[in-house]
């Protein structure tokens, strides 16, 4: 790696926490009151809350390039990212004339989704304290899954703010790398890209390494993944999960899909933008890259997983339906549940597939059996954490405003306790079954930081 990256990465803080959307707005304001020769700030648009979505432009390279924070609201480690490099940036020339780009940099992109996480920012960052104060809108709510797509009988034209704001700065700026800064809540470290780029495979795995936090090689994020190398995968749009359904036997995709597609894939259609994404994870266990044979067919751990997830959306709909007439339809976490317990059709092709498809039939790697048997449930715990704040902003609301409607409110008081209850029995099962350490914000920001640098300069210069 170049000396001048090297040490970029060697200078970044030992954050111990996240910054919420005030704190980053206000860093913004600052660093362009700082540096006016080489900073702009500037409104890219409002969010459906009316909040100012603020964009920085830095530097004035041959090329340009676009990063954003919080694509999900609840994956804020590339906002860390951005408030270290951007600062960087505006300060050090040698570092903007190296990379040769001008830079557009969005640290929070869902602010209102992200506002909603900001209670578990700040610690502590345990498996129920991150599940407890989670929040991630439903598909046709996310920022990064309403760009419109017409693709057979699949027509999303219900583009949201945030989202128009970004298809408006794309448009305007063409730019040639887009870094889109997701992560995952547990695994292992993992990436996706626009196209192959093998020259660089190491490099990026290499970042992962040096920082001790391990690939992710179990299964992948979903079951039409295109892999290019350990770890490494071929950018998503709706396309796929589109075909996926369709070749697994869904006989109208579309009204399994309620999202369009992604900024990845209208940015390469409508100007050939590179998009990168690494993906990493607050918390992870040694199991996660262990590729030694377990003692349970791939096949069957995945239809375990399925059963599991059954049950569990089983449970949030009859828990949901005890309050869910008193719930303002609006309300942010029963629509996010509604979506994400909407999943019959999906399990099906899933189950299709996994009968179809050799790949299962061999014995499960170890990753790959805690992946299916352990890190699932664990996605599970943020459902039952959106099932508890439902119930919990809706009881908020009755007080703020003196309602006295006794009916409702043992209504939403039972469907709380029992969701409540079913969250913590998880959170102490996980505790116990999985070894989890928690990543220290410094290190992923370096693997994160890395990955960009060494994508930007290799696009720059192929």
């Amino acid at each position: 790696m170049k000396e001048i990256f090297q040490r970029l990465i060697d200078g970044i803080p030992d954050y111990k926490e996240f910054l919420t959307v005030e704190e980053m707005d206000n860093s913004s304001k600052k660093l362009a009151q700082e540096f006016p020769d080489c900073v702009e700030l500037f409104e890219m648009g409002r969010s459906r809350e009316n909040h100012p979505l603020y964009c920085l432009k830095i530097g004035n390279g041959s090329q340009n390039a676009l990063m954003f924070g919080c694509p999900h609201p609840n994956e804020p480690i590339g906002t860390m990212m951005l408030e270290y490099f951007s600062r960087e940036l505006a300060q050090n020339k040698e570092l903007r004339d190296e990379l040769d780009y001008t830079w557009y940099i969005v640290k929070a992109w869902d602010a209102d989704g992200t506002k909603l996480n900001e209670k578990w920012f700040k610690g502590p960052y345990t498996l129920y304290n991150y599940s407890r104060n989670f929040f991630r809108p439903a598909g046709h709510q996310q920022v990064d899954w309403t760009f419109p797509i017409d693709y057979k009988n699949l027509h999303f034209h219900d583009t949201i703010p945030e989202t128009k704001a970004m298809m408006d700065l794309i448009e305007r700026i063409r730019p040639k790398f887009i870094y889109s800064l997701h992560n995952a809540g547990f695994g292992g470290v993992y990436w996706y890209i626009t196209e192959e780029t093998k020259e660089i495979y190491d490099a990026m795995r290499e970042a992962a390494k040096k920082q001790g936090v391990p690939l992710n090689l179990g299964e992948p994020e979903a079951p039409y993944c295109v892999a290019y190398s350990p770890a490494i995968y071929q950018n998503l749009g709706i396309q796929q999960s589109y075909d996926y359904l369709e070749k697994y036997g869904v006989e109208h995709p579309e009204d399994s899909i309620k999202a369009g597609t992604c900024s990845s894939d209208y940015a390469q259609d409508l100007c050939g933008s590179f998009t990168l994404l690494t993906e990493l994870p607050y918390f992870y266990d040694k199991r996660i890259n262990d590729l030694s044979e377990a003692g349970i067919t791939r096949s069957d751990a995945v239809l375990i997983s399925l059963d599991n997830s059954e049950e569990a959306d089983k449970f949030i709909k009859s828990t949901l339906d005890i309050s869910i007439k008193y719930m303002k339809k609006n309300n942010p976490f029963r629509l996010a549940l509604e979506a994400f317990t909407d999943n019959a059709e999906r399990n099906e092709a899933e189950r299709k597939m996994v009968k179809e498809n050799p790949d299962f039939a061999k014995k499960a790697t170890v990753a790959e059996e805690f992946d299916n048997l352990l890190v699932t449930k664990f996605y599970k715990m943020l459902s039952y954490g959106l099932l508890v704040r439902a119930n919990e902003c809706e009881l908020e609301k009755m007080a703020a405003s003196n309602e006295d409607d006794k009916e409702k409110k043992e209504a939403l008081e039972r469907a709380f306790k029992l969701a409540e209850d079913r969250l913590k029995a998880l959170s102490v099962e996980l505790e116990e079954k999985i070894h989890y350490e928690v990543v220290p914000i410094k290190k992923l920001v370096a693997i994160q930081l890395e990955c960009g640098l060494i994508m930007a300069d290799y696009l720059k210069n192929n």
